[in-house]
């Protein structure tokens, strides 16, 4: 991050930086990023407001998850070619600890699920509606924002489990459906 955007960012918030890449140390892996998530929570982070999650300083790269393949690993739990998922933010090349890391599983087809209904928006409305909401099979799920990601995926897993979904979505005005 270049510059905290104001308003819509602009390209000039943003820098390209070349650095070399190391080898992991002990416990980590190089990954070679191919699929990185851009989520509105990243929009808040550039912000120096105060915020449930720390702000970006200039500098730094920008926050993500991100699924790789593993190109180098000094950890037993991944080997070369593997593919991992974690925070490893809009870059190239990534050293992580293995332990903040997920494999992604062969069989996941595509492999970009890792970021949306089996990544960080599908365990957010995993844990959410089965954790806090506790629904039983024919309970009514109200979804606010159902539109957006998290939503999507809660009111799909509702119907899942045998309750009746009903959506509302964000904005002004709102009803539901």
């Amino acid at each position: 991050m270049a510059a905290r955007p104001v308003g819509h960012p602009q390209e000039s918030d943003f820098a390209l930086d070349e650095v070399d890449v190391g080898s992991p140390e002990a416990g980590e892996v190089l990954v070679r990023v191919l699929w990185a998530s851009v989520d509105p929570y990243q929009r808040g982070r550039m912000s120096d407001a105060k915020s449930y999650a720390p702000s970006l300083q200039i500098g730094d790269v920008i926050t993500a998850q991100s699924v790789g393949h593993v190109v180098e690993s000094n950890d037993p739990r991944f080997s070369v070619g593997d593919l991992a998922v974690g925070q490893l933010g809009w870059q190239e090349y990534a050293t992580a600890r293995a332990g903040t890391l997920r494999p992604v599983p062969g069989e996941l087809d595509p492999r970009t699920l890792a970021l949306h209904a089996v990544g960080m928006t599908g365990l957010t409305a995993y844990f959410g509606l089965f954790d806090v909401g506790k629904p039983r099979a024919g309970d009514t799920v109200l979804v606010s924002c159902a539109a957006g990601a998290v939503g999507q995926v809660v009111g799909q897993l509702a119907k899942i489990a045998g309750c009746r979904a009903s959506a509302s979505p964000a904005g002004r005005r709102k009803r539901a459906t």
